[in-house]
């Protein structure tokens, strides 16, 4: 474990998964981790069924004792300063796997990935997509097979409701953070 590293963590708009997530965070911070919050928009601002967007930035700050990066702005700075040792993006919808894939950087999320990796620094991410094995497959194998990406081990979590709908593994998070920070890939990845 390289507790003296700083962790980028980025939450998504999947929020049925925050509270298996934000708890991962915790781990984190608790394993001896700097941990630096970023949210999409979309996260930052949206109030949902699975809880109040101020209430999950604010547990975000007390986790980890910083401001939540929520903007294009606050986020440009992480690659030219080499604020991050690794970001991690859990939850990681499809819609920022397509746009990851692709190379669009147009929210806080995505342009701290494209700003930390021009570090050729690891990128740790946790899928959780309703198309995950459909219009998003092509958009996972892109980034699977890109160098400085990690994936957190994933499966499919309702085969028989939803089909196509991949999640990761979120208690995993923290070993594929610990070996992502070596270049290596925890293994099993299709779980």
């Amino acid at each position: 474990m390289d507790s003296g590293a700083v962790i980028g963590f980025a939450l998504t708009g999947s929020y049925c998964t925050f509270s298996k997530v934000i708890p991962q965070i915790k781990a984190l911070v608790d394993m001896g981790y700097e941990v630096i919050p970023i949210c999409s928009e979309n996260a930052a601002q949206t109030d949902t069924r699975f809880g109040n967007a101020g209430q999950h930035l604010l547990r975000l700050e007390q986790i980890t004792g910083h401001n939540v990066i929520a903007s294009i702005t606050e986020a440009e700075p992480i690659g030219p300063k080499k604020l991050l040792d690794v970001l991690v993006i859990a939850p990681c919808t499809g819609n920022t796997i397509a746009k990851l894939a692709q190379g669009i950087a147009d929210s806080a999320v995505t342009l701290a990935v494209k700003s930390h990796l021009r570090n050729n620094r690891p990128v740790v991410i946790a899928v959780s997509s309703n198309d995950g094995l459909g219009a998003n497959a092509k958009n996972i194998g892109i980034l699977l097979a890109r160098k400085h990406i990690f994936m957190v081990p994933f499966g499919q979590d309702d085969y028989m409701e939803k089909e196509n709908s991949l999640v990761a593994h979120f208690d995993k998070i923290p070993q594929t953070v610990e070996l992502a920070l070596q270049e290596k890939q925890l293994q099993p990845v299709l779980m």
